[in-house]
């Protein structure tokens, strides 16, 4: 099978292509600067307006049910799940973090994907292997040209003319996940009920796999974030003393359940 240059080429020059030239460092600052304002200001609040308009959503959590909500997706979805399936490849997880921030640094610090910028939002989709595209999808939806402009730039990659396609190369590490990718957000723009695009590895392990049903739509998140504590100082004790994902979760994401798994309060 055809290599990508992220299995073909040496760390060094996966670095270097990932950095791109001096001409883009201030289009990453100014990415990277826009996504941290993003944390105190209304950006989040407009969006979830026009994902609830539009039938996306129908849980609104709170600033500091989000902010713990993107603390249990990190610590039970993103990062094991991501950790798995790059060892699995025999690939650095943290390596491949760092590609990414090179490439992209907005699309590091913002794990729900709230604060940042159409583009931003895109190229993530597109520089990572996802477990499940469609909580992406579903936040483009927050955009009045987000699925269209993500297949604009989908196919740009493939042919090779899009400006990132040389440090988006760089992170890959699957050949035919660009193809897949567009030929899936196409089917999802015909049908919203179209079944995931799931990682081989969430296919395979129980655990991802019930986590990737709390966090792998959008719906669901917003449901699961939305029974979580409210106080700052709730919050903080759930964060440090919540050591797995709650037993009701998977209920709670389907909107099956209200929360009812004792939380620390």
């Amino acid at each position: 099978m055809e290599q990508t240059a992220r299995l073909r080429e040496s760390p060094l020059a996966l670095v270097r292509r990932a950095a791109g030239g001096p001409g883009v460092l201030l289009r990453k600052l100014r990415g990277l600067a826009s996504a941290l304002r993003g944390y105190g200001g209304r950006r989040v609040e407009e969006r979830l307006d026009r994902l609830e308009r539009r039938g996306v959503i129908d849980a609104r959590p709170t600033k500091i049910q989000r902010m713990v909500g993107a603390i249990d997706m990190m610590r039970f979805f993103i990062v094991p799940c991501a950790d798995d399936y790059y060892r699995s490849k025999g690939i650095s997880f943290w390596f491949h973090v760092l590609l990414r921030f090179l490439d992209d640094p907005a699309s590091v610090v913002d794990p729900t994907g709230f604060n940042s910028s159409r583009d931003a939002i895109i190229g993530h989709v597109m520089q990572v292997v996802h477990a499940n595209p469609l909580y992406d999808y579903q936040l483009l939806e927050s955009f009045e040209d987000g699925l269209d402009e993500l297949e604009r730039q989908i196919e740009a990659v493939l042919d090779g003319t899009h400006p990132r396609a040389a440090s988006i190369g760089a992170i890959v590490e699957d050949p035919t996940y660009h193809r897949r990718l567009l030929a899936h957000v196409r089917a999802y723009r015909k049908d919203r009920n179209v079944a995931p695009m799931l990682r081989e590895n969430v296919v395979r392990n129980p655990e991802f796999a019930r986590a990737e049903r709390v966090f792998g739509t959008l719906p669901g998140a917003m449901r699961y974030f939305a029974s979580l504590p409210r106080s700052p100082w709730a919050a903080l004790r759930h964060a440090l003393f919540v050591r797995r994902l709650p037993d009701d979760a998977v209920a709670i994401a389907a909107g099956e359940a209200a929360s009812q798994a004792p939380r620390v309060t």
